[in-house]
């Protein structure tokens, strides 16, 4: 690959259990001569796709336990930035999403960012659909609705569940929310790896038309306050807010016109999504890292901030200053007037319902016990379990079986032999009001 041209990306998107690591297997084991980098978002505290992910030589990263729609441009442009200084081991690059994730502010990250924008080239979406359950989904997810919105190729998936007339249906609402994409049927996401690869589809006019707020991002930040500051010390002051803690990023030699505050933005998008360094009241507040303001006590809040030298500094917060009646006050108590003040566009509201639920357990599981635990949750809860998957340690099998559940469907076939690994379980359970205690027990007890 000639070193000067712009890698290209694929965005691999689609509601929970839709099949997208089944076609990123197949990506993967076919002989198309490409070398791929795969990034994985996952959702939940356990990283579990990247073990779906089989026999693949490719290089996987995973960033994960995060909402794509917050932090994701800070966790792709720090993962892409890794990936530019390998560029002899890649020349592809394929971006597989949560679930639960729209792919809008992945697709921004390839247009908003200078350093991204130059080396890679935001080749399509695609975005699969899954034929026995996309009725519901749409019903129930903006997400998915914006997935099917955003994509270049819409792979309809899973098609031998659901009868000829059914398809038919399916494809002409499909072809309603977006007359632009190309429509693909598919069993098992068994297609032509060039129906998703090497587009070049993906058009902004295009992106800008469906949704012209497209080039607006969302950040992980609400607030940002612009204080011209003599050196000496300052407290930050934070009454009782709406959280027990306020993440912020003190940024210096911050301009206050709106330009130098987007670049400021974007800076800060990188830090957002970088562990928070915790600082207790009392403490001094690090220039240029992110930092979660602990406020668990009642009654108003200081933390220091020590200034070296005269400098305009900004304060990207999470929250907005009203919110904790925040003030910037000098050594002699004097409250420090703002220069200028920004909000920007809030990121969006979470499911509070939607969970992810994950279980570890050593030892071995007996067959017959999972499956009529599974096959009574199903039941009983099949509606509110989005996806479940994960690795099972059978009693008696040397190979370890990787087991996928969507609502009320559930399969596990044969993976690798364990060898020399710990016959741990993994479980990850993606649903609406999932109740923790009832899942470990049920499974705690199909343990032999």
């Amino acid at each position: 690959m000639n070193m000067s041209e712009k890698v290209p990306v694929t965005i691999l998107t689609g509601f929970l259990g839709s099949g997208k690591t089944t076609l990123l297997n197949r990506i993967l084991s076919e002989e198309h001569g490409k070398k791929i980098a795969v990034i994985e978002n996952e959702y939940g505290e356990v990283g579990i796709d990247q073990g779906l992910v089989i026999d693949a030589d490719e290089e996987i990263f995973e960033m994960s336990n995060g909402c794509i729609c917050c932090t994701v441009r800070g966790d792709l442009i720090r993962v892409l930035g890794n990936l530019m200084k390998r560029r002899d081991k890649f020349d592809y690059v394929l971006v597989e999403t949560t679930g639960l994730a729209d792919p809008g502010p992945v697709a921004q990250t390839f247009f908003m960012d200078d350093e991204i924008r130059d080396e890679f080239s935001l080749d399509g979406i695609v975005t699969l659909v899954d034929a026995a359950h996309i009725d519901q989904q749409l019903g129930r997810s903006d997400e998915s609705t914006e997935q099917v919105a955003f994509a270049d190729v819409l792979v309809l998936n899973k098609t031998d569940l659901v009868s000829d007339d059914t398809l038919d249906g399916l494809e002409a609402r499909l072809r309603d929310m977006n007359r632009m994409a190309q429509i693909v049927r598919s069993e098992q996401a068994n297609l032509p790896v060039d129906t998703v690869l090497n587009l070049s589809a993906f058009d902004l006019d295009q992106a800008l038309e469906r949704r012209p707020t497209f080039l607006e991002p969302e950040y992980p930040f609400e607030w940002t306050g612009v204080y011209s500051l003599e050196p000496g010390r300052y407290e930050l002051s934070l009454a009782e807010g709406p959280d027990p803690e306020m993440s912020l990023v003190v940024v210096y030699d911050q301009r206050a016109d709106d330009s130098a505050l987007r670049d400021g933005a974007e800076l800060c998008v990188r830090q957002y999504a970088e562990p928070a360094e915790n600082v207790l009241p009392g403490e001094s507040i690090p220039v240029g890292t992110h930092v979660n303001l602990k406020l668990e006590d009642p009654g108003r809040k200081s933390f220091l901030l020590k200034i070296d030298r005269p400098v305009q500094v900004g304060l990207y917060a999470q929250h907005t200053a009203e919110e904790f009646d925040l003030q910037l006050v000098s050594a002699d108590g004097t409250a420090v007037a703002l220069t200028t003040e920004r909000t920007w566009v809030a990121q969006h509201e979470h499911d509070d319902e939607v969970g992810s639920i994950a279980i570890e357990r050593d030892g071995d599981v007996d067959p017959d016990l999972l499956n009529i635990w599974l096959s009574r949750l199903l039941a009983e809860r099949g509606v509110d379990i989005f996806r479940m998957k994960g690795f099972i340690s059978f009693a008696g099998e040397p190979k370890r079986f990787v087991f996928q559940g969507v609502h009320m469907l559930f399969d596990s076939q044969p993976d690798r032999l364990w060898g020399d690994s710990p016959r741990r379980n993994q479980l990850v359970f993606i649903g609406r009001n999932l109740d923790e205690e009832s899942l470990r027990e049920g499974f705690e007890a199909c343990l032999t």
